[in-house]
C-alpha cells in the first residue's frame, strides 16, 4: 500500500508513510488542527481517562486534544509543556526528551506557575500517539519533577509494541510497516 487508511470514532483519515529506516516506516498521524477528529476522539478518550485533577501535554500536537479532554472532564484549564523557554517563564522545571518524530535531544519545560498548579495533583498525560514511549517518559519525568502524581497516560493511538503496554489508555493500535520489494508498505504483524 502507498498510504494507510484508519478509522477512529467514525472518522476516516489517510496517513502517509514516513520511513524510519530503509525497510521500515510509520504512518504519520497528526491530530493537531483536525477539529473533526479531535471532536470525535476526545469523548471516548475522556471516558477511559476518568477523574483527574489536571491534564498535561507536550507542545504541540497534543494541544487541541488536551483542550477538548480537559473541557469534557470539567477542568478549568490544562497544562502545556513547552519545547523552549520563554522570557515570561520563571522558576522553570525541565526534563530531556528524545522522540521517534524529532531529531536529536530536546527538552520539555514547565513555567514555575504551571508547576505550582500541578504540585501534589493527580495528572493525566495526553499525547496523540505513543510509540517508543520516550516523549511520554520525558513528560512524566517533567511532571514528577514538578511534584505531581501521574495516574493516567493516554493517547489516541498506540503504535507498534506500545499497544501491549498495560499502563496506558488509548483508542486504537497503529501498526508499523515494512517496505516490500516493490516499494510499497505492508503491516508488520
Amino acid at each position: 500500500m502507498k498510504q494507510y487508511e484508519i478509522e477512529l470514532c467514525g472518522v476516516t483519515r489517510t496517513l502517509p508513510f514516513v520511513p524510519i529506516s530503509d525497510t521500515m516506516a510509520f504512518a504519520s498521524f497528526v491530530i493537531l488542527g483536525d477539529t473533526e477528529l479531535v471532536s470525535a476522539c476526545a469523548p471516548a478518550l475522556a471516558e477511559k481517562i476518568g477523574p483527574v485533577d489536571a491534564v498535561v501535554t507536550a507542545e504541540a500536537k497534543g494541544i487541541a486534544l488536551a483542550y477538548e479532554i480537559s473541557r469534557l472532564l470539567n477542568l478549568k484549564e490544562f497544562i502545556v509543556a513547552r519545547k523552549s523557554t520563554k522570557s515570561y517563564m520563571k522558576d522553570v522545571v525541565s526534563a530531556p526528551v528524545r522522540s521517534i518524530t524529532t531529531q536529536g535531544e530536546q527538552h520539555l519545560y514547565l513555567d514555575g506557575v504551571d508547576a505550582a498548579k500541578i504540585q501534589g495533583k493527580r495528572i493525566c498525560l495526553i499525547d496523540d500517539v505513543i510509540s517508543t514511549g520516550e516523549s511520554l517518559r520525558a513528560l512524566e519525568t517533567l511532571v514528577q519533577n514538578a511534584g505531581a502524581n501521574v495516574i493516567r497516560r493516554a493517547a489516541v493511538l498506540a503504535e507498534g509494541d506500545a499497544a501491549n503496554r498495560k499502563d496506558i489508555v488509548f483508542l486504537q493500535k497503529l501498526p508499523l510497516f515494512t517496505k516490500t520489494a516493490e516499494g510499497d508498505y505492508q503491516i508488520i504483524e
